[in-house]
């Protein structure tokens, strides 16, 4: 199954790992560690295979791709043997990378991004392609009567205003072009009551949203052995330090209270109440692309004892996220085959705040995750009319001459 991966931020820190990272697979360079669609629970023959990824993306950003390759091997976070051994890989990529859209209105933006994601899809021969949002975090939008459903927002984007987000309306060509939608960052997204919707009328499944790849992985797992010991947390504070392009978004207090908000849902949702604390999150420039968060844990057993726990995390978000970037476009190209529409809520395991799931605990998301991957496996996740074998046709959802 030949898979387009279309990364929205493609000559980022985090898609530029990806990417380096899938060449380096498929060229037998390096291994798979990080990549959970490896392991024994979930590999098997409904994903496409490394081998069967192609690339491309758009970005305001014009930084050659092996550029962006070099820094990051500068800095540790990719081997510098892979940028050499890559680079005619990496030249093969750049082509397939295009600027952010310009237009005098947002449909005109749409527009090109459609005739990009269609033109790509046509030249690589592929059976479809999967759009995945890793740009730099958003404040969230002004309401719009355009965000209410299809018509209105159809309607609205041929005006003057700025109706959608650049996240959503990345969403929203995603949809036009009859490609799923992904998004690994905490911004809007398809999270509008006019894209569910039209998601919904093009059956087309979507996942998200905010990778869970550092501290609020390390609280999936605490919070609900909290929750199970019947343990009373007070308080749960935390300190998040990162450099990299991800930190100087956040230095923006509206960009920074979007992230926090993804990062605190996991504990109100999972203890069923929110203790005292925040979670803070500073830019530090000199931490480059790796970040470190702290977290002090008050709480309370039997009797009223006080009892108190701390933890330090200190990784490389680029090389922690990649692998799992490469997973949802696995799985969410599997799904989409599969004939699966709307929030896939299976795939949570992977989100801060993942769509359409009440669950936050990690261990409940691996179950979800791996009974859903061995369903499609088993060809059982015929979701719509004709299952897996169905779905694998390259014209069933949606042929390639499609436009806006």
């Amino acid at each position: 199954m030949r898979t387009g991966v279309w990364l929205v931020g493609a000559r980022g820190s985090v898609a530029t790992t990806s990417i380096v990272g899938g060449l380096a697979l498929r060229a037998g360079l390096a291994g798979p560690t990080g990549c959970v669609t490896e392991l024994p629970a979930l590999r098997g023959p409904a994903l496409p295979p490394f081998a069967d990824l192609v690339f491309g993306g758009h970005d305001v950003a014009t930084t050659p791709l092996s550029k962006r390759a070099e820094a990051l091997a500068d800095t540790g976070v990719i081997p510098g043997r892979l940028v050499a051994a890559l680079r005619d890989e990496l030249a093969a990529v750049e082509q397939d990378l295009r600027p952010a859209p310009v237009g005098v209105t947002q449909a005109d933006r749409v527009a090109t991004v459609v005739d990009d994601l269609t033109t790509f899809r046509t030249r690589h021969r592929l059976d479809r392609v999967v759009v995945v949002n890793v740009s730099a975090t958003e404040a969230a939008p002004r309401p719009h009567p355009g965000h209410a459903d299809p018509a209105a927002l159809r309607a609205a984007l041929d005006g003057p205003d700025e109706v959608l987000p650049p996240s959503s309306l990345y969403a929203y060509a995603a949809l036009l072009a009859d490609c799923p939608y992904v998004d690994f960052t905490p911004s809007t997204g398809l999270r509008l009551p006019a894209l569910a919707a039209l998601a919904e009328q093009r059956r087309l499944p979507y996942a998200g949203h905010d990778g869970k790849t550092g501290e609020t992985l390390v609280k999936s797992v605490l919070a609900p052995m909290f929750a199970m010991r019947n343990l009373a947390v007070r308080s749960w504070s935390g300190l998040n330090l990162l450099g990299g392009g991800d930190g100087a978004t956040l230095a923006d207090p509206a960009a920074n209270a979007a992230k926090v908000q993804s990062k605190q849902r996991v504990l109100g949702e999972t203890l069923g109440y929110l203790p005292q604390g925040n979670t803070r999150i500073e830019y530090v420039e000199e931490l480059g692309d790796f970040k470190t968060a702290w977290d002090l844990i008050t709480f309370a057993g039997f009797l009223g004892t006080g009892m108190r726990m701390e933890f330090t995390w200190h990784g490389c978000d680029s090389a922690l996220a990649a692998p799992l970037v490469l997973d949802l476009a696995r799985l969410t190209a599997a799904a989409h085959a599969a004939g699966h529409v709307g929030p896939l809520a299976d795939l949570g395991f992977f989100f801060k705040d993942p769509l359409g799931t009440p669950t936050h605990s990690l261990a409940e998301q691996w179950a979800r995750l791996t009974d859903f991957t061995q369903r499609l496996h088993a060809g059982l996740d015929a979701g719509l009319d004709g299952g897996l074998d169905a779905g694998l046709d390259a014209g069933l959802d949606g042929g390639h001459d499609h436009a806006v």
